[in-house]
């Protein structure tokens, strides 16, 4: 993890990188709403308030804490309907499309244009951040999702090796049962629960499928001989998580891995921050793999800050100046060093990042050119929030029943797909 002192030296590079520029009369105010509140999150939040004070301008730092950020929303939500809007607000996915059809969010192109954004994004992921062709939006990351975390001792002890197939996922996970060890480290909430399905979905059904089920809600492919294959497949994980699973944050699941008292666990790159806090090195403490049959995919959770129209012009100006940065090298580079995630940009030198972080920007930079590069849907990034609720709830409830069948399931994940 990063210290404090190499978090000042950081910003010290970025101010005599360039960043020093503003004067104190251009200087305006950004408040910016977010909640990276914990370890490395808050480091990365730092980051960003450090670089746009060294450009002269006031933060006034608009933290919300709690997990996914439903309670960030709903302080949002009555800031902006009573004409006080924060400068900038952690806002992903469609969400950002259902901010700007309210009127609310400011056009960013001028800034997009100078720094050459459609150039330097994947189209996938500039076309979220834009509302009829215009940039509302600026992203600041992406994280993986599909990753499979590994204990190498344990494996080791199990006789087991790393799977690349769903087939070689069992065989594994029966070898680590055998010897004692919880196979799949996981926490039974809702959005650990949905993580696993989309991966699931990916690796048996491939990229057009996934496309197709969760990310365009198509009910013949929600309905079709595919899904029954996700939902058996799905399912039969539960039988080497242990007990204790229910209501587990998805944090001490990782901890399970780390201690090697479990061997796998299915979870976006956030992950890698517990091991590396652990002082675990990877390909040598702890294995980071796609999860089964996911290889030449990735499922992307880019967190962004939607831009939303202010009225004084100093603070437009600092506004802007923050957009400019977020896309910046220096700030991609040190925020996601904090982050535990990757650069947005494509363009970008990976020298300083871990061999986790390597492997998964080569990944995005293929998967952008071939068509692998989908959204998550359990990360907020394919579908309207109150479809990914529904469909979420319906994936929990199968996979906390027990007589629940794979028809019947489906049939709820289908109608929970036509939710507006």
């Amino acid at each position: 993890m990063t210290t404090q002192r190499t978090l000042s030296r950081m910003s010290w590079a970025l101010a005599a990188a360039g960043l020093l520029g503003a004067t104190a009369a251009q200087a305006g105010e950004i408040e910016v709403l977010h909640w990276w509140t914990s370890g490395g999150e808050a480091k990365a939040a730092t980051a960003l308030k450090l670089t746009l004070q060294k450009k002269g301008h006031r933060w006034k730092d608009f933290a919300v804490a709690g997990g996914g950020g439903d309670s960030a929303m709903t302080v949002l939500k009555s800031r902006v309907v009573s004409g006080n809007p924060p400068s900038a607000a952690q806002i992903k996915g469609p969400s950002i499309q259902e901010w700007a059809r309210e009127g609310v969010l400011a056009n960013m192109d001028d800034v997009a244009k100078a720094n050459k954004w459609d150039e330097l994004l994947p189209k996938a992921i500039a076309d979220g951040l834009k509302y009829k062709g215009n940039y509302v939006a600026a992203p600041v990351n992406v994280h993986r999702v599909n990753w499979l975390w590994t204990n190498p001792e344990a494996f080791k002890k199990a006789g087991a090796k790393v799977p690349t197939t769903w087939d070689e996922f069992f065989t594994a996970a029966e070898a680590l049962k055998k010897a004692g060890i919880v196979a799949v480290a996981h926490g039974g909430q809702n959005w650990q629960d949905f993580t696993t399905f989309e991966a699931v979905a990916l690796g048996v059904g491939g990229t057009d499928f996934y496309k197709k089920a969760l990310v365009q809600l198509d009910q013949n492919a929600l309905k079709s001989a595919t899904m029954d294959q996700v939902l058996t497949t799905f399912k039969k994980i539960k039988d080497y998580t242990d007990k204790n699973a229910p209501g587990r944050d998805w944090n001490l699941a990782t901890a399970m891995v780390i201690n090697g008292q479990a061997g796998m666990q299915i979870m976006g790159d956030w992950a890698k921050g517990e091991f590396l806090a652990a002082g675990k090195v990877p390909g040598k403490d702890f294995g980071c793999v796609a999860a089964p049959g996911t290889a030449k995919a990735y499922t992307y959770n880019v967190d962004s800050f939607a831009m939303f129209q202010l009225k004084d012009q100093a603070n437009i100006a600092a506004q802007k100046d923050l957009a400019a940065e977020i896309m910046s090298t220096q700030f991609q580079e040190v925020f996601n060093l904090n982050k535990g995630s990757i650069p947005v940009r494509l363009n970008m030198p990976m020298d300083k990042f871990d061999d986790c972080a390597k492997a998964s920007s080569k990944d995005f930079v293929d998967s952008s050119k071939s068509g692998g590069l989908v959204p998550s849907i359990a990360h907020g990034m394919a579908v309207s929030s109150a479809a990914e609720g529904a469909i979420k709830d319906a994936v929990s409830n199968y996979w906390n029943s027990d007589k629940m069948t794979v028809a019947e399931a489906k049939d709820k994940i289908a109608a929970a797909a036509r939710t507006k």
